[in-house]
């Protein structure tokens, strides 16, 4: 049977009844929602979900429209970058299903989902059309307010819908690429300086570790900061690598590790022996497993 996982990104990840609402929506036959990941500083929920291509795209086609209409970015604050209320949406192939088979897939998604909800939507990673917008990263770059000005560039057109978003909801990404691992270290400090140059450090584009992307945060609902982590390829960049690197970093500054999180789910063998204890992570947090056939 061939499986496709999705890892919806919804700028939203305060309103108890809103992200509620959007796990609703998820619930179409043969589709298997794993996991909903929020957090009230990012303001942001992840839902993981798997299925076969078809009824998959259902469930993101549904997510969208409950989303665009609890949603309203224009009162969106947050300290995760957003540029839509439903703001990235992967496919990852799992079991009997091709890279390029997921591409199609984003690229199907995407046209429906401009046409449906009248949303401008950027394809990245395997199925962006252009350099400039294969990394979310440089699609997010100044926020929605950044890209919009972007967008009335020839260079930063929209693969589909029009250069202005929308009113509320902003624009999206959708596309293909394969696991990753979201993962954050929080700092027992409120010394946002201290995360922004930890990050700085261990992210590949700053000559730091491959495979990491990374940036500092500060999480007011606990008054610490964070190193907040995309991984996308844990096996050439270990969690347990980060860890020690974030620590080592922080041991300069005179600051401890607080402990770790995993956003969404991990691939088992992404996990180090005793992972509480190695890692710092929480009970509940080691039992968020993907499981994946070859």
């Amino acid at each position: 049977m061939p499986l496709v996982e999705c890892v919806p990104n919804v700028s939203e990840g305060r309103r108890l009844d809103v992200i509620d609402a959007l796990a609703t929506a998820l619930a179409v036959p043969a589709v298997e929602l794993l996991d909903r990941s929020s957090d009230v500083s990012h303001n942001r929920t992840v839902y993981t979900f798997i299925g076969e291509p078809r009824p998959l795209q259902e469930a993101v086609l549904r997510l969208f429209e409950a989303a665009i209409a609890r949603i309203d970015l224009r009162h969106h604050a947050g300290v995760h970058p957003r540029i839509g209320a439903v703001d990235v949406v992967p496919f990852v192939p799992l079991t009997g299903v091709t890279m390029a088979e997921c591409v199609d897939l984003a690229r199907r998604t995407a046209e429906l989902v401009s046409q449906r909800f009248h949303l401008p939507v950027f394809l990245y990673e395997e199925a962006a059309t252009a350099p400039a917008r294969k990394h979310l990263a440089d699609l997010r770059r100044g926020g929605l307010e950044g890209l919009e000005r972007r967008m009335q560039s020839q260079e930063m057109l929209p693969d589909f819908g029009g250069a202005t978003p929308h009113p509320t909801a902003g624009v999206t990404a959708i596309g293909a690429r394969p696991i990753l691992i979201a993962y954050n270290v929080n700092l027992d400090s409120d010394r946002l300086d201290v995360a922004r140059r930890i990050a700085a450090v261990v992210r590949a584009s700053g000559g730091g570790y491959a495979h990491v992307k990374a940036m500092g945060v500060r999480l007011e609902h606990r008054g610490i900061v964070q190193v907040s982590m995309n991984l996308t390829d844990y096996r050439q960049t270990s969690m347990a690598t980060v860890f020690d690197a974030i620590a080592g970093e922080a041991a300069i500054d005179g600051v401890r590790v607080l402990d770790s999180e995993i956003v969404g789910l991990v691939p088992a063998d992404a996990l180090p022996p005793d992972p509480v204890v190695r890692l710092k992570l929480p009970e509940a947090d080691v039992r968020k497993i993907l499981r994946t056939q070859n």
